[in-house]
């Protein structure tokens, strides 16, 4: 009797996973969000408004009890929300940075570290916006936040160009990803990396700088085609239409879910504000 040998599994590893290819997939699914998050059920209009308290309000609040009671409950929003782990690096470096900056000011100006638990208040209102922006916008398709700015009385050209980028943001990644391939295969890469590859970090650095040139010159045509196409379409005439845009707009309406999550905010914020008067 033959025994089968289990065919060992490759584990990817972290680098693997920080590919241009892994960075994009990540960035697409946090651009085209999810339909099956919990703050996807509201309105998105409603979601704006909820988000612009959260992006506006903690910088004329000081007290950190109030803060640290809504990053809370933001956080695990965002948790609901199933963003991209490249966003969630991208937070948690610039969250230690910040961190460790704060501290070394700190203890440079004979601080300790009471004086850096100070200064954290900057940080705890940083984060607290930067979750609420991913909690929001991971949960909201490009086509409902266009549709969402349209109905509170954005220009129809202002609101389209919002979904167009969301739709131009796949294309110009890729692209951007084959002019350096180009720019690899026809270069020559320093034979010697140097200390700690410093060469090679300066030739991919040159390198990455000059792909941008033929990638706004491309995205410029890309865009002179789109305008013309959607020109002979009538796109101007039907956007500035009461009747298209009625029709469009039709399937955008306050239920009472919207209600209740923006009174049980308020009232969580409400009680935030009395318990930090207290202590």
């Amino acid at each position: 009797m033959q025994v089968v040998e289990p065919v060992p599994v490759h584990k990817t590893s972290f680098w693997e996973r920080l590919s241009v290819e892994r960075i994009k997939i990540e960035l697409l699914r946090t651009a085209f969000g999810h339909s099956m998050t919990f703050l996807s059920r509201f309105d998105p209009r409603m979601l704006i408004a909820w988000y612009t308290f959260f992006a506006v309000a903690p910088w004329f609040i000081h007290d950190k009890i109030v803060l640290i009671g809504m990053l809370l409950p933001i956080a695990a929003l965002t948790y609901t929300s199933r963003p991209s782990i490249v966003v969630l690096i991208v937070l948690a470096l610039g969250l230690v940075t910040d961190t460790a900056y704060v501290l070394l000011v700190s203890l440079a100006f004979g601080g300790g570290l009471s004086a850096a638990w100070a200064l954290s208040t900057l940080t705890l209102k940083l984060l607290v916006i930067a979750l609420a922006s991913i909690a929001v916008f991971s949960s909201m398709d490009p086509e409902k936040l266009s549709d969402a700015l349209l109905s509170l009385g954005m220009p129809a050209q202002f609101s389209f160009g919002v979904a167009y980028g969301y739709r131009m943001l796949p294309i110009l990644i890729e692209e951007y990803n084959q002019l350096l391939h180009s720019y690899r295969l026809r270069g020559r890469a320093p034979q010697r990396k140097g200390w700690l590859g410093w060469r090679t970090l300066v030739y991919m650095g040159k390198i990455s700088v000059l792909a941008f040139y033929p990638l706004i010159l491309n995205t410029a045509k890309r865009t002179r085609t789109t305008v013309e196409a959607l020109e002979v379409k009538g796109f101007t005439y039907a956007i500035n239409d009461p009747r298209v845009k009625r029709i469009k707009l039709a399937y955008l309406k306050l239920r009472l879910r919207d209600y209740a999550f923006l009174a049980v905010s308020a009232v969580y914020i409400a009680f935030l504000f009395w318990f930090g008067s207290q202590f």
